[in-house]
Protein backbone atom coordinates (compact mmCIF):
# COMPACT_ATOMS: atom_id res chain seq x y z
CA UNK A 1 0.00 0.00 0.00
CA UNK A 2 1.58 3.09 -0.56
CA UNK A 3 0.75 5.44 1.93
CA UNK A 4 0.16 9.02 -0.12
CA UNK A 5 -2.17 7.20 -2.34
CA UNK A 6 -4.48 7.26 0.36
CA UNK A 7 -4.68 10.84 0.93
CA UNK A 8 -5.55 12.84 -2.54
CA UNK A 9 -4.91 16.50 -0.87
CA UNK A 10 -1.31 15.23 -0.65
CA UNK A 11 -0.72 15.23 -4.35
CA UNK A 12 -1.68 18.74 -5.20
CA UNK A 13 -0.19 20.19 -1.26
CA UNK A 14 2.23 19.77 1.26
CA UNK A 15 -0.61 19.42 3.93
CA UNK A 16 1.53 20.25 7.52
CA UNK A 17 -2.04 21.15 9.29
CA UNK A 18 -2.98 17.69 11.00
CA UNK A 19 -2.59 19.96 14.30
CA UNK A 20 -5.74 21.32 13.26
CA UNK A 21 -8.03 18.65 11.31
CA UNK A 22 -6.17 15.57 9.70
CA UNK A 23 -6.96 14.04 6.10
CA UNK A 24 -9.43 11.36 5.53
CA UNK A 25 -7.81 7.70 4.18
CA UNK A 26 -9.21 6.37 0.86
CA UNK A 27 -9.68 3.19 2.84
CA UNK A 28 -11.94 5.09 5.30
CA UNK A 29 -13.71 6.56 3.34
CA UNK A 30 -14.87 3.99 1.20
CA UNK A 31 -16.48 2.02 4.24
CA UNK A 32 -18.34 5.01 5.52
CA UNK A 33 -19.92 4.96 1.83
CA UNK A 34 -20.68 1.06 2.83
CA UNK A 35 -21.98 2.13 6.22
CA UNK A 36 -24.39 4.81 4.60
CA UNK A 37 -25.42 2.22 1.59
CA UNK A 38 -26.43 0.10 4.07
CA UNK A 39 -28.27 2.58 6.41
CA UNK A 40 -29.85 3.10 2.88
CA UNK A 41 -31.51 0.05 1.72
CA UNK A 42 -32.12 -1.73 5.15
CA UNK A 43 -33.44 1.20 6.83
CA UNK A 44 -34.64 0.41 10.96
CA UNK A 45 -33.28 -3.10 10.29
CA UNK A 46 -29.92 -1.20 9.79
CA UNK A 47 -29.78 -1.05 13.25
CA UNK A 48 -29.74 -4.70 14.40
CA UNK A 49 -27.21 -5.68 16.54
CA UNK A 50 -25.82 -1.90 17.09
CA UNK A 51 -24.79 -2.53 20.73
CA UNK A 52 -21.79 -5.29 19.78
CA UNK A 53 -21.01 -3.44 17.07
CA UNK A 54 -20.12 -0.47 19.35
CA UNK A 55 -18.65 -2.73 22.13
CA UNK A 56 -16.71 -3.75 19.24
CA UNK A 57 -14.87 -0.21 18.56
CA UNK A 58 -14.67 -0.17 22.27
CA UNK A 59 -12.24 -3.46 22.08
CA UNK A 60 -10.42 -1.79 19.10
CA UNK A 61 -9.30 1.37 21.16
CA UNK A 62 -9.04 -0.73 24.63
CA UNK A 63 -6.11 -3.13 22.59
CA UNK A 64 -4.80 -0.20 20.66
CA UNK A 65 -4.32 1.87 23.88
CA UNK A 66 -4.12 -0.83 25.99
CA UNK A 67 -6.48 0.25 28.10
CA UNK A 68 -9.86 -1.91 29.63
CA UNK A 69 -13.17 -2.16 27.54
CA UNK A 70 -15.20 -2.12 30.12
CA UNK A 71 -13.76 1.85 31.44
CA UNK A 72 -13.39 2.64 27.65
CA UNK A 73 -16.10 5.03 26.35
CA UNK A 74 -17.73 6.73 22.88
CA UNK A 75 -17.77 10.61 23.41
CA UNK A 76 -18.34 12.60 20.44
CA UNK A 77 -15.25 14.85 21.08
CA UNK A 78 -12.59 16.02 23.84
CA UNK A 79 -14.59 18.79 25.14
CA UNK A 80 -18.15 16.69 25.56
CA UNK A 81 -15.98 14.29 27.76
CA UNK A 82 -14.17 16.50 30.01
CA UNK A 83 -17.02 19.05 30.29
CA UNK A 84 -18.86 15.80 31.65
CA UNK A 85 -16.24 14.19 33.81
CA UNK A 86 -15.69 18.03 35.61
CA UNK A 87 -19.60 17.68 36.30
CA UNK A 88 -18.66 14.06 38.07
CA UNK A 89 -16.30 15.93 40.63
CA UNK A 90 -16.95 17.54 44.18
CA UNK A 91 -16.72 21.23 43.83
CA UNK A 92 -13.63 21.37 46.42
CA UNK A 93 -11.30 19.13 43.93
CA UNK A 94 -8.09 21.94 43.74
CA UNK A 95 -7.40 21.85 39.57
CA UNK A 96 -3.50 22.25 38.67
CA UNK A 97 -3.94 23.41 35.16
CA UNK A 98 -0.72 24.80 32.08
CA UNK A 99 -0.92 28.44 30.97
CA UNK A 100 -2.14 28.63 27.38
CA UNK A 101 -3.18 24.97 27.21
CA UNK A 102 -5.97 24.26 25.01
CA UNK A 103 -9.41 25.96 26.20
CA UNK A 104 -11.50 22.75 26.40
CA UNK A 105 -9.05 21.98 29.05
CA UNK A 106 -8.51 25.32 31.04
CA UNK A 107 -12.16 27.16 30.43
CA UNK A 108 -14.50 24.20 31.83
CA UNK A 109 -12.62 24.37 35.07
CA UNK A 110 -12.73 28.22 35.25
CA UNK A 111 -16.05 28.93 34.12
CA UNK A 112 -17.27 25.65 36.87
CA UNK A 113 -15.73 27.64 39.66
CA UNK A 114 -13.09 25.45 40.96
CA UNK A 115 -10.28 26.27 42.68
CA UNK A 116 -7.26 26.48 40.45
CA UNK A 117 -3.73 27.80 39.86
CA UNK A 118 -1.60 27.56 36.60
CA UNK A 119 2.17 26.29 35.75
CA UNK A 120 3.79 28.32 32.90
CA UNK A 121 4.87 26.14 29.64
CA UNK A 122 8.58 26.07 30.18
CA UNK A 123 11.95 24.20 29.33
CA UNK A 124 11.62 23.46 32.80
CA UNK A 125 8.23 22.32 32.74
CA UNK A 126 8.16 19.19 34.45
CA UNK A 127 10.13 20.63 37.61
CA UNK A 128 7.68 23.55 37.70
CA UNK A 129 4.97 21.52 38.08
CA UNK A 130 6.55 19.93 41.07
CA UNK A 131 7.44 23.07 42.45
CA UNK A 132 3.94 23.92 41.88
CA UNK A 133 2.28 21.18 43.51
CA UNK A 134 3.99 21.59 46.71
CA UNK A 135 3.08 25.40 47.31
CA UNK A 136 -0.37 24.27 45.58
CA UNK A 137 -1.68 21.23 47.00
CA UNK A 138 -3.73 20.09 43.79
CA UNK A 139 -6.26 17.36 44.14
CA UNK A 140 -6.33 17.16 40.21
CA UNK A 141 -3.67 18.08 37.26
CA UNK A 142 -5.33 18.30 34.51
CA UNK A 143 -3.53 18.99 31.31
CA UNK A 144 -2.57 18.64 27.71
CA UNK A 145 -0.11 15.42 26.73
CA UNK A 146 1.18 17.65 23.56
CA UNK A 147 0.86 21.72 23.98
CA UNK A 148 -1.50 22.30 20.99
CA UNK A 149 0.47 26.43 20.11
CA UNK A 150 4.42 25.40 20.85
CA UNK A 151 4.24 21.51 20.34
CA UNK A 152 6.02 21.14 23.65
CA UNK A 153 5.68 17.24 24.92
CA UNK A 154 5.11 16.45 28.84
CA UNK A 155 7.63 13.72 29.74
CA UNK A 156 5.68 10.82 29.85
CA UNK A 157 7.90 9.19 32.30
CA UNK A 158 7.72 11.88 34.71
CA UNK A 159 3.67 11.28 34.41
CA UNK A 160 4.32 8.07 35.92
CA UNK A 161 6.70 9.19 38.95
CA UNK A 162 4.70 11.93 39.27
CA UNK A 163 1.69 9.57 40.31
CA UNK A 164 4.07 7.39 41.98
CA UNK A 165 4.82 10.57 44.39
CA UNK A 166 1.18 11.51 44.32
CA UNK A 167 -1.04 8.83 44.08
CA UNK A 168 -4.10 10.82 45.02
CA UNK A 169 -3.92 13.60 42.75
CA UNK A 170 -6.19 12.72 39.62
CA UNK A 171 -4.18 13.07 36.72
CA UNK A 172 -6.12 14.51 33.78
CA UNK A 173 -4.98 14.05 30.09
CA UNK A 174 -6.26 15.44 27.16
CA UNK A 175 -4.23 13.21 24.27
CA UNK A 176 -5.87 14.87 20.85
CA UNK A 177 -2.74 16.45 19.59
CA UNK A 178 -0.74 13.14 20.25
CA UNK A 179 -3.30 10.34 20.48
CA UNK A 180 -2.51 8.28 16.79
CA UNK A 181 1.40 9.56 16.67
CA UNK A 182 3.06 6.46 18.79
CA UNK A 183 2.19 3.80 20.93
CA UNK A 184 0.56 4.31 24.20
CA UNK A 185 -0.02 1.88 27.39
CA UNK A 186 -2.85 3.75 28.94
CA UNK A 187 -2.56 0.85 31.70
CA UNK A 188 1.18 2.16 32.67
CA UNK A 189 1.01 5.67 32.16
CA UNK A 190 -0.02 7.13 35.52
CA UNK A 191 -3.29 8.81 34.14
CA UNK A 192 -6.44 8.27 35.37
CA UNK A 193 -8.19 9.81 32.63
CA UNK A 194 -6.98 10.07 29.02
CA UNK A 195 -9.43 11.21 26.72
CA UNK A 196 -9.38 12.83 22.87
CA UNK A 197 -11.29 13.79 19.76
CA UNK A 198 -10.45 11.72 16.63
CA UNK A 199 -10.52 14.10 14.43
CA UNK A 200 -6.73 15.06 14.48
CA UNK A 201 -3.94 12.14 14.77
CA UNK A 202 -6.52 9.54 14.88
CA UNK A 203 -7.65 10.80 11.25
CA UNK A 204 -10.98 9.85 11.97
CA UNK A 205 -12.83 12.78 11.02
CA UNK A 206 -15.69 14.74 12.88
CA UNK A 207 -18.09 13.61 15.42
CA UNK A 208 -15.87 10.49 17.59
CA UNK A 209 -13.78 10.51 20.33
CA UNK A 210 -13.07 7.93 23.21
CA UNK A 211 -12.29 8.47 27.17
CA UNK A 212 -10.63 6.17 29.17
CA UNK A 213 -10.50 5.62 33.12
CA UNK A 214 -8.46 3.99 35.56
CA UNK A 215 -10.08 2.25 38.64
CA UNK A 216 -9.43 5.02 40.98
CA UNK A 217 -11.02 8.01 39.82
CA UNK A 218 -14.43 5.74 39.44
CA UNK A 219 -15.03 6.09 42.91
CA UNK A 220 -14.33 9.99 43.22
CA UNK A 221 -16.89 10.74 40.09
CA UNK A 222 -20.64 10.86 40.13
CA UNK A 223 -21.75 10.09 43.73
CA UNK A 224 -24.55 11.94 44.04
CA UNK A 225 -25.66 9.63 41.20
CA UNK A 226 -24.58 6.82 42.24
CA UNK A 227 -27.27 7.08 45.38
CA UNK A 228 -29.90 8.41 43.29
CA UNK A 229 -29.45 5.85 39.75
CA UNK A 230 -33.35 4.35 39.61
CA UNK A 231 -33.52 2.90 36.23
CA UNK A 232 -36.97 1.70 34.78
CA UNK A 233 -36.54 1.60 31.33
CA UNK A 234 -35.77 -2.17 30.23
CA UNK A 235 -33.52 -0.40 27.28
CA UNK A 236 -31.24 1.05 29.81
CA UNK A 237 -31.09 -1.86 32.51
CA UNK A 238 -27.89 -2.70 30.72
CA UNK A 239 -26.12 0.60 30.88
CA UNK A 240 -23.99 1.57 33.71
CA UNK A 241 -23.72 4.89 35.86
CA UNK A 242 -21.09 5.77 33.88
CA UNK A 243 -21.98 4.92 30.45
CA UNK A 244 -25.55 7.09 31.02
CA UNK A 245 -23.27 10.17 31.77
CA UNK A 246 -20.89 9.92 28.61
CA UNK A 247 -22.77 8.22 26.60
CA UNK A 248 -26.08 9.38 26.53
CA UNK A 249 -29.25 8.80 23.83
CA UNK A 250 -27.88 7.59 20.98
CA UNK A 251 -24.70 6.74 19.17
CA UNK A 252 -24.09 6.90 15.59
CA UNK A 253 -22.16 3.77 14.29
CA UNK A 254 -21.27 5.79 11.20
CA UNK A 255 -18.85 8.13 13.25
CA UNK A 256 -17.75 5.96 16.13
CA UNK A 257 -17.11 3.34 12.79
CA UNK A 258 -15.24 5.70 11.00
CA UNK A 259 -13.00 5.85 14.26
CA UNK A 260 -12.65 1.79 14.45
CA UNK A 261 -11.52 1.95 10.99
CA UNK A 262 -9.11 4.53 11.70
CA UNK A 263 -7.55 2.57 14.63
CA UNK A 264 -7.38 -0.64 11.91
CA UNK A 265 -5.60 1.75 9.64
CA UNK A 266 -2.82 2.64 11.93
CA UNK A 267 -2.81 -0.75 13.18
CA UNK A 268 -2.09 -1.76 9.77
CA UNK A 269 0.34 0.29 9.36
CA UNK A 270 2.16 -0.13 12.55
CA UNK A 271 2.37 1.88 15.43
CA UNK A 272 5.95 1.42 15.44
CA UNK A 273 6.62 2.51 11.90
CA UNK A 274 4.38 5.72 12.52
CA UNK A 275 6.33 6.72 15.45
CA UNK A 276 9.57 6.03 13.80
CA UNK A 277 8.53 7.97 10.92
CA UNK A 278 7.26 10.78 12.85
CA UNK A 279 10.09 10.71 15.44
CA UNK A 280 13.15 10.84 12.70
CA UNK A 281 11.36 13.46 10.59
CA UNK A 282 10.97 15.87 13.45
CA UNK A 283 13.72 15.37 14.21
CA UNK A 284 15.40 16.48 11.22
CA UNK A 285 12.59 19.48 11.30
CA UNK A 286 13.52 20.67 14.90
CA UNK A 287 17.24 21.18 13.88
CA UNK A 288 16.30 22.72 10.66
CA UNK A 289 13.96 25.35 12.50
CA UNK A 290 16.93 25.97 14.96
CA UNK A 291 19.64 26.14 12.43
CA UNK A 292 16.81 29.41 11.04
CA UNK A 293 16.54 30.84 14.23
CA UNK A 294 12.53 30.02 14.23
CA UNK A 295 11.70 27.94 17.51
CA UNK A 296 11.01 29.88 21.25
CA UNK A 297 13.97 29.37 23.27
CA UNK A 298 12.12 26.90 25.44
CA UNK A 299 11.32 24.52 22.74
CA UNK A 300 15.19 24.51 22.11
CA UNK A 301 16.40 23.74 25.17
CA UNK A 302 14.01 20.79 25.68
CA UNK A 303 15.41 17.27 25.43
CA UNK A 304 11.78 15.52 23.86
CA UNK A 305 9.74 17.13 21.11
CA UNK A 306 6.08 16.45 19.62
CA UNK A 307 5.69 16.82 15.73
CA UNK A 308 3.83 20.22 15.85
CA UNK A 309 5.66 23.16 15.50
CA UNK A 310 5.13 26.81 15.80
CA UNK A 311 7.42 29.11 13.60
CA UNK A 312 8.55 32.60 14.30
CA UNK A 313 7.71 33.69 10.49
CA UNK A 314 6.32 37.21 9.17
CA UNK A 315 2.96 37.34 7.92
CA UNK A 316 4.55 37.86 4.37
CA UNK A 317 5.98 34.90 4.88
CA UNK A 318 3.28 33.31 5.85
CA UNK A 319 1.49 34.14 2.76
CA UNK A 320 3.87 32.77 0.71
CA UNK A 321 3.89 29.53 2.28
CA UNK A 322 0.17 29.52 1.53
CA UNK A 323 0.78 30.22 -2.02
CA UNK A 324 3.31 27.34 -2.71
CA UNK A 325 0.51 24.97 -1.21
CA UNK A 326 1.75 24.50 1.83
CA UNK A 327 -1.12 23.87 4.58
CA UNK A 328 -0.52 25.36 7.74
CA UNK A 329 -2.42 28.16 10.18
CA UNK A 330 -0.99 30.87 11.97
CA UNK A 331 -1.87 29.71 15.98
CA UNK A 332 -0.31 32.26 18.75
CA UNK A 333 2.58 34.59 17.93
CA UNK A 334 3.64 32.38 15.01
CA UNK A 335 2.96 29.71 12.35
CA UNK A 336 2.17 26.55 13.54
CA UNK A 337 3.16 22.92 11.23
CA UNK A 338 2.63 19.50 12.10
CA UNK A 339 4.02 16.63 10.60
CA UNK A 340 2.21 13.04 10.69
CA UNK A 341 3.57 9.72 9.17
CA UNK A 342 2.28 10.40 5.43
CA UNK A 343 4.50 13.05 5.59
CA UNK A 344 8.10 12.91 4.06
CA UNK A 345 11.47 14.34 3.61
CA UNK A 346 10.12 16.35 0.57
CA UNK A 347 7.41 18.20 2.65
CA UNK A 348 10.30 19.58 5.23
CA UNK A 349 12.35 20.29 2.30
CA UNK A 350 10.01 22.43 0.44
CA UNK A 351 9.06 23.83 3.53
CA UNK A 352 12.89 25.22 4.02
CA UNK A 353 13.04 25.92 1.00
CA UNK A 354 9.87 28.40 0.67
CA UNK A 355 11.10 29.76 3.96
CA UNK A 356 14.71 30.54 2.63
CA UNK A 357 13.49 32.00 -0.50
CA UNK A 358 10.88 33.94 1.81
CA UNK A 359 13.35 35.74 3.77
Amino acid sequence: MQIQDQFPPLKNSTYLNTPTSCLLAQEVLDWRRKHDEAFYQKGFSFRDGFEDFLKGVKQSLADFFRADSSNTFLIPNFSFGFNTLLQGLAPSERFLLLQEDYPSVNYPVERNDFTYSYVQVSESLEDDILEKIKAFKPTVFAFSLVQYISGIKLDFEFIKRLKAQYPDILLLADGTQFCGTAAFDFSASGLDVLASSGYKWMMAGYGNGFLFLNEQIKSRLFSQAKKQQTLSESFLREKGLFSLCFEPGHQDTLVYGTLQQSVNLLTKIGVQTIEKTICDLSIQAKEAFAARGLLAEKVLKRKQHSSIFNLAISETSYQHLQEEGIVCVRRGKGVRVGFHFFNTEHDLTKLLQVLDLGK
